[in-house]
């Protein structure tokens, strides 16, 4: 039997439920920019994580099947960004004041965040051939375009 793990860093796409934080804000600002919603209630802007599209992922796992022989591997993109500027990002593709939009809620601070999270894929990317295709900024507007179509409901 082929058994292969990965582990898979913070993965993004339109398809992420509200649940998450990422689809909140992206969700939250399409509706602000609709009218539908006047703020978005925020937890801590400043946890540190190693974002890359989902779609890049699912490709990676099925790379590690493909293999002859079973191992693990780390998908990431061996980069760090906060949520604040993941926020940014798609309040200025809404074309979004943030300071009239968010309102930081510590009910929604984890109580045990971890700090800084970040992979290092060099495996993947050796054995694999595994890339990301995306950028940070690119990810973020595909997920932003996304939600101005409708295609989340």
């Amino acid at each position: 039997m082929h058994i292969s793990s990965g582990i898979l860093y913070n993965h993004e796409s339109p398809r992420r439920g509200e649940n998450f934080v990422t689809q909140k804000i992206v969700r939250g600002a399409a509706k602000i920019a609709k009218g539908e919603a006047k703020i978005i209630e925020l937890g801590n802007l400043n946890i540190v994580r190693d974002w890359g599209y989902a779609k890049d992922y699912v490709f990676g796992m099925w790379k590690m099947v493909q293999q002859d022989n079973a191992d693990d591997y780390i998908l990431a993109t061996g980069t760090t960004r906060t949520l604040r500027d993941f926020l940014e990002i798609v309040f200025e593709s809404f074309d979004l004041d943030i300071d009239e939009h968010v309102k930081i809620n510590p009910r929604f601070y984890r109580p045990s965040e971890p700090g800084v999270l970040c992979g290092n894929a060099a495996k993947a990317r050796s054995v694999l051939g595994w890339k990301t295709t995306l950028t940070f900024e690119e990810m973020i507007y595909d997920m932003c375009e996304a939600s101005t179509l409708d295609r989340l409901n």
